[in-house]
């Protein structure tokens, strides 16, 4: 895996995991560490050995703080204009990617901290985690992506209400309102993350990709387009080796040994 400067890279029995590098500064999001984040998700795709992806954050206090404020506070409209689609399209690498991709949240995740996670495919985070886009209490609104994925994750009005006030929540709110799939304690996290992943490596990667195509697309299109794009998928999962091998191990009762073909 690439040497990164704000980024760690690391892949193990098919997992790639990305790690936020960047402690003292809680982990905030400058340009340089976007594009660290950008190239590592590029990378993580076009490697056939990673099958699911996770992103954390480095230390104990923090997934990651927000976007870097001193780097912002200078800017003029136009390049706080390119500074958002940057992270957007560093966000959408990840969302778009043909690959799950779980965020193992450890605290703060606050503005474009909240916005990579919600990027991500599902979110399990830690008790002492936070979540917020508080961009209003600096008189601006999310830039990658905060104001969109928020309200089709949670709905338009507890977003509306999260976006207009800036509140910042803890974790049980956060899976109460259903931001988050699920709250571990600090020292279990990544034990219970990487449970969930070997679980999703063990599946046919093929359907895996599949599922996350139908869902992403589908969750943008109108129920009968939605229903023609799974009849689809579904039809070109039978044209795979893994098809076949999923439904021979079944009937035989036994495990299934997918190859991804």
């Amino acid at each position: 895996m690439g040497n990164y400067s704000n980024v760690l890279l690391e892949t193990s029995d098919n997992i790639a995991t990305l790690t936020i590098n960047r402690p003292k500064a809680l982990n905030a999001l400058n340009k340089d560490t976007l594009l660290d984040i950008k190239a590592a998700a590029q990378e993580v795709a076009e490697d056939e050995n990673s099958h699911v992806l996770i992103i954390t954050g480095a230390g104990e206090k923090a997934f990651v703080a927000g976007a870097d404020i001193s780097f912002m506070s200078k800017m003029t409209p136009q390049q706080a204009r390119e500074f958002a689609l940057l992270g957007q399209d560093v966000f959408r690498t990840i969302e778009t990617m043909g690959k799950p991709v779980i965020a193992a949240v450890n605290g703060f995740a606050l503005g474009g901290g909240c916005e990579l996670a919600m990027a991500c495919d599902f979110i399990i985070c830690s008790e002492n985690s936070k979540f917020g886009q508080p961009e209003v209490g600096l008189g601006v609104i999310p830039g990658f992506g905060g104001s969109q994925r928020l309200p089709r994750i949670v709905g338009s009005n507890m977003a509306k209400q999260l976006l207009f006030t800036g509140e910042i929540i803890d974790a049980n709110e956060a899976l109460r309102i259903g931001l988050v799939n699920s709250v571990e304690t600090a020292d279990q996290l990544m034990e219970v993350v990487t449970k969930k992943v070997k679980k999703i490596v063990s599946n046919g990667q093929i359907s895996v990709r599949y599922c996350k195509e139908a869902v992403n697309e589908g969750m943008e299109a109108d129920i009968d387009r939605s229903m023609t794009l799974e009849a689809n998928s579904f039809g070109l999962c039978f044209a795979t080796e893994d098809q076949k091998e999923g439904m021979k191990a079944f009937l035989e009762k036994r495990k299934a040994q997918f190859k991804g073909k």
